[in-house]
């Protein structure tokens, strides 16, 4: 297989080129000085004390997909970095992906398979063999007509392969991935629009418009560390090459804090603003494709005029924008977050997306790429679960439908609503079966835990998605010894399915073989006479990541049928405005992501880059609003829905609408371990179950709360510094009068109260 260097080969991404070619892999190993330091006193046998050895894997702790180099000595992981030959991350990793070790060396960690022994939710599991724990499991599978539910956080690769078979051969089962944070109206939206079943890669690196309605990503946002990338390169340069960057949503995000322009919009109105801003390129004559007439019959009754009044955002503001998206090129809109937890958020993707059609961008460098089919696993993403679908497995479960249910290393009764019902759904289970590797909320109600290696101890590989334009797979190999008595996720599919006699559908003994299977289908792909499959495994494992310069055909044709029927709905809001005056807007934090990092100590210290916030929640509240309801940071609030309520503390930040209250996402567990165990509190469980009719999807943003003082003070913990001035006259105010002290400051029309020194 033809050899290429790393820069050829990080240089093809975001090229937006169309074409194929042969398959090739990037087998410059990653090569670092040996590293002496004076070992501990009686190191083992079988290792050379000093000498630091890195192996090249993929990252587990979020969906995107980077590649990591992991330092260990004498046996044992040290440090976690990105691998510079991994074209998703290019070397860089987040804070999460650092905190990988506090997973594998967690002191919380499930150590060996567990039997429930007293009833559930007590904590009254005993140890037991691997031989006693698969036959348990595998003796009630084995029973005729026993409805399975195989329910795994979102897999990709072999393993997700491999779930298939297993459920396959189970006959009466079912299998749904399941991820609080899958962005299923952006799936949506692009399957309505282009027919694609994938999501596109978005070009950041090499547009020079980035115009984002709620998408984080610098945060959270499908690969933020690619993303991050891409927007420092799109930075460089003078003004005339320089990216510029507007942010629209009602709570500025990281992402917005970055922005070159942060523009204010009510939740739910997005979409139709983005229609304002497509209406605008249309009747400005900067479209003149062949669909043009029906295009401008579709947009005719979103005026920049009619949007403003939906919006809150000024016409003039939507007529320049709209000018300077379709002046630049090129020009490139996202849109996720808070424009697509809405009840409405399909049809706001919808209608963000069709701005990229309308510039011209698809297929182009800088712009909207759609990605080829992976190279394996394809059909995971036919099993995602939605909201409506654990709603519906929940009310299943209810009715005694479901026998077992198997859960892999995902935690619903953590990430679900309180009206969803999976707690009572989970009682009328007979039996529950947990792969976990700690003791989340959901493995808590097991009957029979399996526990897992972490992925740093496992063999698997990986297709990142969103991806990046071409090809691109990698092989995630264990780097240390696993600590426990573990197994991989997969190798317990594996017992399982020996003893229920599957060896002609299921015939390997390990993951190990199971993913060199797969992969010598990859080796096939390249040229002839490339060389054998052990030299291209070992070349694979060595630079941790293979590519192939395989891209998908770039035609995009938006049919009549959708144009004629293009646009938003009005956003549903649970709960009367009189009763509950804000709209509550959850949002996922850097360091907990939906609630994974928070039995991590790292990420529990790692403060909230805006708030400056560690170790617990909080509401971030406009100053003018709190000024009006004599609230002051620090005081303690009682955050109230139609489903419940949760106490936390305010914090006063200025960027946020006033008729809107934000919460992060993360804390407020109940089990998980030490570090995560009643700090807090979850949003996530006083949220009404309203969904985007069209995804399926939870509108996370469509709750309705009340916010009441409960007289009490709970200061939240910072390490930022003093807010005041202090003297040094740092900031300059805008005033009406002539009293500097009765300033008047306004940030994009929202209210912004500032303290006089």
């Amino acid at each position: 297989m033809a050899n290429v260097d790393r820069r050829e080969f990080l240089k093809l991404v975001g090229a937006g080129s169309v074409g194929v070619g042969a398959g090739y892999l990037l087998a410059e190993s990653i090569k670092h000085p040996v590293e002496h330091l004076i070992p501990y006193s009686v190191p083992p046998e079988e290792f050379s004390p000093g000498i630091a050895t890195w192996y090249n894997s993929v990252c587990g702790m979020c969906p995107a997909g980077c590649g990591i180099s992991v330092r260990t000595r004498e046996g044992r992981a040290k440090k976690i970095e990105g691998n510079p030959a991994h074209p998703v991350n290019q070397g860089r990793l987040c804070a999460l992906g650092q905190a990988g070790l506090q997973t594998l060396y967690n002191p919380d960690r499930i150590t060996a398979p567990m039997l429930l022994q007293g009833k559930r939710g007590n904590d009254a599991f005993v140890e037991t063999t691997w031989k006693e724990g698969l036959a348990n499991v595998s003796g009630r599978l084995g029973v005729p007509g026993v409805a399975t539910v195989v329910l795994s956080q979102g897999v990709r690769g072999q393993l997700a392969n491999l779930l298939e078979l297993f459920t396959a051969e189970l006959g009466s089962a079912e299998l749904l991935h399941y991820d609080f944070a899958h962005p299923h109206t952006l799936y949506a939206a692009n399957e309505r629009l282009f027919g694609q079943q994938q999501l596109p890669y978005y070009d950041i690196a090499n547009t020079r418009y980035l115009m984002s309605f709620g998408a984080d990503f610098l945060n959270n946002w499908l690969s933020p560390v690619h993303h991050s990338l891409g927007f420092g390169h799109s930075r460089q340069g003078g003004d005339a090459q320089r990216l510029r960057f507007v942010q629209i949503e009602p709570k500025m995000s990281i992402s917005g804090a970055a922005a070159d322009e942060w523009v204010a919009a009510r939740p739910g109105s997005e979409g139709v603003l983005a229609l304002g801003i497509a209406h605008q390129i249309l009747a400005g004559g900067r479209y003149s494709g062949s669909d043009a007439d029906d295009w401008t019959a579709a947009l005719a009754d979103y005026s920049p005029e009619l949007v403003a009044e939906q919006s809150g955002v000024a016409a003039a503001t939507i007529v320049r924008l709209a000018d300077e998206f379709a002046q630049a090129k090129p020009a490139l809109a996202i849109g996720g977050g808070s424009a697509a937890n809405n009840s409405n958020g399909t049809d706001t993707l919808v209608a963000v997306t069709a701005l990229n059609y309308l510039v011209g961008n698809i297929g182009q460098a800088g712009g909207l790429i759609f990605n080829p089919d992976p190279v394996t696993g394809p059909s995971a993403s036919s099993r995602r679960a939605n909201y409506e679908v654990m709603r519906d497995l929940a009310e299943a479960a209810q009715q005694g439908v479901v026998d077992v249910l198997i859960v892999n290393n995902t935690n619903p009764l953590f990430t679900l609503p309180t009206a969803a019902g999976f707690k009572e759904a989970l009682a009328s289970i007979p039996l529950i079966v947990s792969l976990s590797s700690f003791m989340d909320e959901t493995t808590a109600m097991a009957d029979v835990i399996l526990p897992s290696h972490t992925y740093l101890e496992s063999w698997g590989d990986d297709v990142p998605q969103p991806g990046v334009g071409f090809s691109v797979a990698a092989v995630s190999q264990p780097v240390v010894a696993p600590l426990y008595n573990t197994r991989s996720t997969g190798d317990i599919l594996l017992g399982l399915a020996s003893n229920l006699g599957f060896r002609d559908a299921i015939p390997w003994t390990t993951m190990e073989e199971c993913i060199k299977d797969g992969w010598r289908e990859i080796h096939a792909r390249g040229e002839p006479g490339s060389g054998d499959f052990d030299s291209f495994w070992h070349d694979v494992l060595q630079s941790g990541v293979w590519g192939e310069d395989v891209r998908q055909q770039q035609d995009a044709t938006v049919s009549k049928e959708v144009i004629d029927n293009i646009g938003v709905a009005a956003p549903e809001f649970a709960g009367d405005v009189g009763d509950y005056p804000f709209v509550l807007h959850p949002f996922m934090s850097t360091s907990m992501y939906d609630g994974r990092g928070a039995n991590l100590p790292w990420m529990q210290e790692l403060p909230d880059p805006i708030t400056s916030v560690v170790y617990g929640s909080w509401l971030e509240m406009n100053p003018a609003t709190a000024d009006k309801m004599g609230l002051q940071d620090g005081d303690l609030v009682q955050v109230a829905s139609m489903q419940g309520s949760v106490e936390v503390p305010v914090v006063i930040f200025p960027a946020i609408m006033p008729d809107v209250v934000a919460m992060p996402i993360g804390q407020g567990h109940e089990s998980l371990g030490r570090y995560a165990r009643n700090r807090g509190a979850n949003p996530i469980q006083i949220l009404a179950p309203v969904t985007d009719p069209v995804s399926g999807a939870l509108a996370t943003g469509a709750t309705r709360v009340s916010v009441v003082a409960t007289g009490r003070r709970a200061p939240a913990v910072k390490t930022g510094g003093e807010s005041r001035q202090l003297g040094r006259d740092i900031v300059r105010f805008t005033s009406t009068t002539s009293d500097a002290t009765e300033h008047s400051a306004k940030l994009n029309s929202i209210p912004i109260s500032v303290e006089p020194a």
